[in-house]
């Protein structure tokens, strides 16, 4: 039904045809031949200016004399806003109060009006709405548009254009579905064999979650590490747009999604986000799940307005996410030419983090980072340390020791009896942790707290405190009404291991 619409798209007065370029270094590693479809040369670093522009360069002069408002994580406030100023209107923009200072700053830039409110989208997305009825404004969605839905629809127009072979498949970043519906429209109706996939976060997953139910599903909450993509609900119209057209839904995590990052950087020396690097996680685990290979994969890099200082965490859990580091904990007999011999055991791989404290004259748990060729390595090496009576425990996969254990090991406290541990995402904002800190009684002792800034739009806190079996359901109570996300951590083994009391 967009097909069309696409084709006419007012798009070109901003936008530019990206390159479709071949990335050598990714095609060698997976075997295939990868292209990237660079979105993220736009003049705002993203995709989002296409649909913006289509939609207010289709208005009535009439309806842009009134002036419009659109609520966003910040790529399509950018387009909003460059799309208001190309045209002459008035734009308001209302963003979550933890979207990256560099996409607030460059919606300042292009002259819009800016309003932050709340955590998320859906905070941003009501405040917009309750602006728009007060002042006459119109709406601009940010994906449940026909308009937006088309002008996103001109990069599956262009890769078509530009692709030189047959294509098997383009993997494309979902959030609310505006560019998938957009460009499986396009491509489907002149390429029905190529397969359409669309890429999501695992904590994020709303069109992966409607495509299974049959019909859009709300979700309780999405994670805010890929924040252009931190969307609750697909829309209606991207819905029926994806539901015969798209083959599947690729689910990535917080690592995978930095490995991609750290995988275009290495073949373009451009760094994307988080939700610009969705199609390259998302293809590479395609490729491994199916063992594809010598197909021609296209990945849209739909954004690059990245935060410096989230440079930080996406390197460190980079090689996480490629599966060239195991995190393990291991215990050693705590004795002379324990460590050494460890070492000799370990042979050429490569130790690339040791921490350890003593804790008793007995035995010693060591955290250990290890260099691996991949995962398929790291289970063999946990097998042979366990049959070689090192009792080994791969913390991997362990949010708690990746975010907050392998900066704090060591410190048992035996003399407190009844300590817990949760693990909190706390929104980044002032006075976030007073909110957290008022919330609790005076008579439970906090006895461990750990929180690090890792440019991301949530703190992650770790924290324990002393709470008396008899105040647990207050206490529950408590974190329970501030709102928080949280889990709790008290039987963690990494925990016991390193921090707790000893049994």
């Amino acid at each position: 039904m967009y097909f069309k619409a696409i084709n006419e798209a007012k798009v070109y007065d901003v936008a530019v045809e990206t390159p479709l370029e071949r990335a050598p270094r990714l095609s060698a590693r997976l075997g295939n031949h990868v292209w990237l479809k660079r979105e993220d040369l736009q003049s705002i670093f993203s995709f989002k200016l296409r649909g913006a522009y289509n939609k207010l360069a289709r208005m009535s002069e009439t309806e842009r004399a009134r002036g419009v408002i659109a609520a966003s994580a910040g790529n399509h406030a950018q387009g909003v806003a460059l799309a208001a100023q190309k045209l002459g209107c008035r734009a308001v923009i209302v963003m979550p109060e933890t979207t990256p200072e560099i996409k607030v700053s460059a919606v300042r830039a292009l002259g819009a009006e800016l309003v932050l409110k709340g955590d998320a989208y859906p905070d941003a997305q009501l405040e917009a709405q309750r602006i728009a009825e007060a002042e006459g404004l119109l709406p601009i969605h940010p994906f449940d548009d026909p308009d937006v839905i088309a002008g996103q629809g001109t990069i599956g127009m262009e890769i078509l254009r530009q692709a030189h072979d047959p294509i098997d498949a383009i993997f494309v970043a979902v959030g609310g579905g505006g560019m998938l519906a957009g460009v499986a429209s396009y491509v489907k109706a002149l390429r029905p064999e190529v397969d359409i996939i669309g890429v999501e976060p695992q904590d994020s997953a709303a069109m992966h979650e409607a495509l299974q139910a049959g019909r859009p599903v709300e979700l309780e909450r999405v994670g805010l590490f890929a924040d252009g993509v931190a969307v609750k609900r697909v829309g209606d119209l991207t819905f029926e747009a994806c539901r015969d057209t798209v083959r599947e839904v690729v689910l990535v995590d917080t690592d995978e999604i930095c490995a991609a990052i750290k995988d275009v950087f290495e073949d373009t020396r451009s760094i994307l986000e988080p939700a610009g690097a969705l199609g390259v996680a998302g293809m590479k685990k395609w490729v491994q799940r199916e063992g594809a290979t010598g197909k021609n994969l296209v990945a849209v890099a739909c954004g690059a307005n990245m935060n410096f200082d989230r440079l930080r965490f996406v390197a460190e859990r980079s090689e996480l996410g490629e599966h060239r580091e195991a995190v393990m904990a291991v215990t050693l007999p705590e004795q002379c030419g324990a460590f050494k011999a460890f070492c000799h055991f370990l042979g050429a791989r490569n130790i690339t983090e040791f921490n350890y404290r003593y804790a008793d004259a007995r035995e010693a748990h060591v955290f250990v980072g290890i260099g691996v060729r991949d995962r398929a390595e790291a289970h063999q090496l946990l097998t042979e340390l366990n049959e070689a009576g090192y009792q080994a425990v791969d913390l991997t996969d362990d949010e708690m020791a990746k975010l907050h254990l392998r900066y704090m090991v060591g410190g048992h406290a035996p003399q407190i009896a009844n300590e817990v541990l949760y693990r909190f995402i706390f929104p980044e904002r002032p006075g976030a942790l007073m909110a957290f800190l008022d919330s609790l009684s005076e008579d439970w002792l906090i006895t461990l707290f750990h929180y690090r800034n890792h440019g991301s739009d949530a703190g992650r806190v770790l924290v324990a405190l002393d709470v008396p079996e008899a105040d647990r359901p207050a206490f529950a109570a408590s974190i329970d009404a501030l709102g928080y996300q949280y889990q709790e951590e008290t039987g963690n083994i990494a925990y016991k291991m390193f921090l707790g009391a000893r049994s």
